[in-house]
């Protein structure tokens, strides 16, 4: 994505096969909570510690709020629960995920809580005050880059859409040292993400790229 601009994306076709796409995801995310389970490794992440500090980051949407609902937009198990009873947050959440498997894992951990739903379905889902998406947008297969690229801005108005007074997203970043790159994932140009989200949700952008992880935060204010 290097050197392009929000008008430069080739936009012309919203129907990019958004389904198949998702079928690959699916099966993708899937086959690792099937195989590591509630855990860290269970949503792709290298470590628990990983995942917390992308957490750490995410919420900065909302953190100088002290009661709020939340949608968790690829949820996977639901560890953000986990994250926000820790920080004594009054919340609602709402999580979502494609994989029927992480849907299941995440209501049987939170099976007693009374503030926690879980849902599999994008139609389910109402507007909240925030909403968060950590590494929805990391593993494209073998999708083009373009096409995948499309499919973010979409996923990017759905976020917004969802979200009253803000919403906050992580994506790799194309920073990333090239030996260490994997072709099956999307590498994003932080720049061209922040000009977008500036141009077409909210003129409070912030960008986030002082953490150490391949990766960055935007975080859109309303």
């Amino acid at each position: 994505m290097n050197n392009h601009s929000a008008g430069k994306i080739n936009q012309s076709n919203p129907d990019m096969g958004f389904e198949k796409m998702l079928d690959g995801v699916d099966k993708y995310y899937t086959d690792k909570i099937l195989t590591y389970g509630a855990t860290a490794q269970g949503v792709d992440w290298n470590s628990e510690d990983s995942q917390i500090l992308r957490f750490e980051q995410l919420l900065k949407v909302c953190s100088k709020h002290s009661d709020f609902s939340l949608i968790d937009y690829g949820c996977g198990y639901g560890a953000l629960m986990d994250f926000l009873i820790t920080k004594n947050c009054q919340f609602t959440y709402f999580g979502y995920d494609i994989s029927n498997s992480m849907i299941q894992a995440a209501k049987k951990l939170y099976k007693d809580s009374n503030n926690a739903f879980f849902f599999g379905k994008q139609s389910d889902l109402q507007i909240a005050d925030f909403t968060v998406a950590s590494g929805i947008f990391n593993v494209k297969q073998e999708v083009e880059k373009n096409d995948w690229t499309i499919y973010i801005l979409n996923i990017l108005k759905e976020l917004s859409f969802l979200s009253k007074q803000g919403f906050a997203f992580n994506m790799l970043t194309q920073y990333s040292d090239s030996d260490k790159m994997r072709s099956s994932l999307y590498y994003a140009d932080p720049c061209f993400f922040f000009d977008y989200c500036k141009k077409n949700f909210s003129k409070n952008i912030a960008l986030l790229h002082d953490y150490h992880l391949y990766e960055f935060t935007i975080i859109v204010r309303k």
